[in-house]
């Protein structure tokens, strides 16, 4: 039997139009407490906007020209930036430059057209079942086999081809589709690589490889940071045999693309393609820090919960980031990642030692 291809499916009915926010996602029936303060923008508030555009749209030059002179000359100064957000408008582009891929793009011309119609996955038939599960409440991805469905599709399917040792895993689907809302689809393509092939920063394609290597490293260091940086909680997570696999790893898998906020989910994916994973743990440190009053008191059930419902105070940017940017954790996460080495090594060497058995 010939394998279906989403190319070959005709789009379903375009959904009812619904009202929603700024970013495309259809409105909850009950709101949210942030549009109150969207909605509320005063002329000034308006004004400094735009005169943040104006200084960013100035900073990168036309078409990015100007943006490697510029992070050369006043690094902190762009840093500074980044971290209070970068304007909605020229997200897409600073995006693409602050990860390397535009030079990816650049350098392989044709690429991604040659994977997507010249070459078959082995993934295709995943990659289409789980599409449907990205970003669902987003006016682009609701309409099935629609040109949002399609562009992730696109996406995933010409990545799967372009590193088979990784293909496709569940995960990725929030990548490319938080990529797709803000550029084309061969761009978001070329940014994927720029990630996973680690273009800027570590490379990200351990988090799905067999085996998941790399979120078993992040959990193993987070854990670690937990116990040293918020001891009274740590030793709580202990006694209610709490570890972080049981709530952090779609924060490393997705980079918080999967249930947090969006507005939220965006500022902290200025500062990883900026700064790289390490934002990752700040968050989360911070987000247990913001709650760890309440967090420490409560039962494991309850507690699992919490962990993977934080309050909306929590969640807002203006409060939870700066908390982020005020840890420090650099030096420490690269001694953990010494230490789970030397003991990924011992157990490796003692597995071999044993004929591949496992000790007691």
């Amino acid at each position: 039997m010939e394998k279906r291809r989403i190319d070959d499916c005709e789009p379903g009915p375009v959904p009812s139009p619904r009202p929603v926010d700024r970013f495309g996602f259809v409105k909850q029936e009950h709101g949210s407490p942030h549009e109150g303060v969207i909605k509320g923008r005063s002329a000034i508030q308006f004004e400094r906007e735009e005169r943040r555009v104006r200084k960013w749209r100035k900073m990168i030059g036309v078409g990015g020209s100007d943006w490697k002179h510029y992070v050369r000359r006043k690094p902190h100064v762009v840093k500074r930036r980044i971290r209070k957000g970068i304007p909605d408008c020229l997200r897409g582009l600073v995006w693409q430059l602050i990860s390397g891929s535009r030079d990816l793009l650049l350098m392989n011309p044709g690429v991604y057209e040659q994977l997507l119609i010249y070459e078959t996955s082995t993934s295709e038939l995943d990659i289409i079942r789980d599409i449907s599960r990205t970003f669902p409440s987003h006016v682009f991805f609701q309409q099935r086999h629609g040109p949002g469905q399609r562009s992730l599709y696109n996406v995933l399917k010409a990545y799967s081809v372009y590193d088979r040792d990784v293909g496709y895993v569940q995960g990725m689907g929030f990548l490319a589709g938080l990529l797709l809302l803000y550029m084309s689809e061969e761009d978001a393509f070329w940014l994927m690589v720029a990630l996973l092939k680690g273009a800027v920063h570590a490379p990200m394609e351990g988090l799905y490889q067999v085996g998941l290597p790399l979120v078993q490293q992040y959990l193993f260091q987070f854990d670690h940071l937990v116990k040293e940086q918020l001891p009274k909680l740590g030793e709580h997570f202990t006694k209610e045999m709490i570890n972080p696999s049981m709530y952090a790893s779609q924060w490393f898998i997705t980079v918080f693309s999967y249930s947090f906020p969006f507005h939220l989910a965006l500022r902290i994916w200025d500062v990883f393609l900026f700064e790289g994973v390490k934002i990752v743990f700040k968050v989360g440190l911070a987000l247990l820090t913001y709650c760890h009053d309440d967090l420490i008191k409560l039962p494991f059930e309850k507690l699992i919960h919490a962990l993977r419902n934080f309050p909306e105070d929590a969640m807002d940017p203006d409060k939870l980031l700066p908390v982020a940017y005020s840890i420090k954790v650099s030096k420490r996460l690269e001694e953990l990642k010494s230490l789970y080495e030397k003991q990924n090594k011992k157990v490796v060497q003692s597995t071999e030692t044993n004929g591949g058995g496992y000790n007691a």
